[in-house]
């Protein structure tokens, strides 16, 4: 797989309008990620849009809720045949057991490949103070993003969600087939914004993430082709 096909772009905007627009702006990227606002503003149209131009996908909707619940709607998400789907590991292992038998039911029923399913560590907004002041959380934040993998690992997800910063300890403890998705990459030329653990897309990839997920710096660049022109190019030294 060429690195720039390792890069997923998120179309987070406000309706069908905006995301089909970027779509156009970008005809090079192939995958795209498809969060909450936009879902919910659409609906599955996105989807059906975005596949109708043979893109790739990542919904991330995050569930969280009981076993019952995350189970139906990971069964109705993987109807939609997208590529990557998002839960967090919070909801406990019932609920991740649940979800890994329900995306492959989903996607059976409607005759198309499942979805990689992985989970939500913790979010990379989250700085290691907050985790242990406004969470609560007793653990170092890279020993509670391990061990929240490895709880997703043991219940059948494909993979996790982590911060470029946790990616090199995961991939070595949790293998070479778990799918390591990095939000909260930023070039050295890019503003942070309010990513609190990052690392540059090389360094990411070298550490041993599978995707980067690449927002801001691309999108919202003064010339969004070439920002995501510039990030190619330096990933191109993997090659």
């Amino acid at each position: 797989m060429n690195p720039d096909q390792k890069i997923i772009v998120p179309l987070d905007v406000p309706d069908q309008a905006a995301a089909i627009a970027l779509v156009e702006k970008l005809p090079q990227v192939s995958f795209w990620k498809v969060g909450l606002e936009l879902f919910i503003s659409t609906g599955p149209k996105i989807l059906t849009e975005l596949k109708s131009r043979q893109k790739r996908i990542f919904l991330d909707l995050k569930f969280h809720d009981i076993p019952n619940t995350v189970a139906g709607a990971c069964r109705a998400a993987a109807r939609y045949g997208v590529d990557l789907l998002t839960i967090h590991a919070t909801a406990g292992s019932d609920a991740l057991k649940a979800a890994t038998e329900a995306v492959q039911e989903g996607a059976a029923q409607a005759g198309v490949q499942p979805p990689k399913l992985i989970a939500i560590t913790l979010l990379t907004s989250i700085s290691a103070r907050q985790l242990a002041f406004d969470l609560k959380i007793p653990l170092e934040l890279p020993e509670y993003a391990l061990s929240m993998a490895l709880m997703a690992q043991e219940s059948g997800l494909d993979g996790a969600v982590c911060s470029p910063q946790e990616v090199s300890q995961l991939r070595e403890t949790c293998g070479n087939d778990f799918l390591l998705v990095c939000p909260g990459v930023r070039p050295t030329w890019a503003e942070k914004g309010d990513q609190k653990r990052s690392l540059t897309p090389v360094q990411a990839l070298k550490a041993g993430a599978n995707y980067l997920v690449i927002g801001r710096p691309i999108t919202a660049a003064v010339e969004p082709e070439l920002a995501w022109k510039r990030i190619c190019e330096e990933l191109a030294v993997l090659a």
